[in-house]
């Protein structure tokens, strides 16, 4: 599969959607410090707490001109904040991009992959033994919730994986508020009835994006994330998808296992970081 510039932003500006969802509103009028979505160059900035995994700058650069004043404001909003500036950054952008960052004293913190299958071909796959698969009700958010952390706190250690492990106490704040993101469908995996591992995948104008999966480490190597990433496809092609997409860090257990399952790698986003506090 060929990814052009205009795939790219497709992707990345469903990313910057995902991401603006999750932003939750002020919680207090005039807060200055509560999230915020603001536009730039294309793409969205999203901040939404101290430390969050989800601030970032993501989807600029591709067909609209790259406006140094309005990036100069979401710094200024973030440096507000104490918090280092995040941009994720296709390397399909116009490199001129790039050296402007690095002009502004953004550096290279690592890198993510974007992967992705086309549906046309999804059909009708076998079970795995053993594991059943679930859609996540109000009840069983909960449940989902505790797999998720459970399963991010414990990764296992391959690959290059740019940002530093969060607390438990951290995961379980991040996807607290996960759940309410619009399209968003969540999954259990089910091992004799315990709960095994959990996926979703969020529906964003027939894109489907396969949204961070896990499986708790007792059960892995039993299959759970072959099942979780055969029905998430099943699903997205029968809701009218034309394309699935995931990303992953580079060299990574989840990116062989996507890669198994049918899809290529796209391309590469660059992270980019201006820390006010290192300075």
């Amino acid at each position: 599969m060929f990814a052009d510039s205009s795939l790219a932003a497709r992707i990345d500006r469903a990313e910057a959607r995902l991401c603006a969802e999750y932003a939750q509103p002020p919680q207090t009028p005039g807060d200055d410090r509560a999230s915020f979505v603001m536009p730039v160059s294309g793409g969205l900035a999203v901040y939404v707490a101290p430390g969050s995994p989800i601030n970032k700058v993501i989807g600029l650069g591709f067909d609209a001109p790259f406006d140094v004043d309005a990036l100069a404001e979401v710094e200024a909003r973030w440096r507000e904040r104490d918090e280092a500036v995040r941009i994720e950054l296709s390397i399909l952008t116009d490199p001129a991009v790039a050296r402007t960052l690095s002009e502004r004293g953004y550096h290279l913190h690592g890198f993510e992959n974007v992967l992705a299958r086309a549906l046309d071909d999804v059909g009708d796959q076998p079970d795995v033994p053993d594991v059943a698969i679930v859609v996540v009700g109000d009840a069983e958010v909960r449940t989902w919730i505790d797999v998720a952390v459970s399963a991010f706190a414990d990764l296992d250690g391959t690959g290059s994986v740019a940002d530093e492990a969060l607390t438990r106490e951290q995961l379980e704040e991040v996807m607290d508020s996960y759940p309410s993101v619009s399209g968003l469908i969540k999954y259990l995996a089910l091992i004799d009835g315990q709960p095994a591992g959990e996926a979703a995948v969020r529906i964003d104008n027939q894109l489907a994006q396969m949204a961070g999966s896990g499986t708790v480490p007792q059960f892995r190597g039993r299959g759970v994330q072959k099942a979780l990433i055969q029905r998430r496809l099943s699903d997205a092609r029968a809701a009218g998808c034309d394309l699935a997409v995931v990303t992953t860090a580079p060299g990574t257990r989840s990116q062989d296992n996507v890669m198994r399952r049918g899809f290529e790698l796209l391309y590469t986003r660059a992270i980019l970081i201006r820390d006010w506090r290192a300075s």
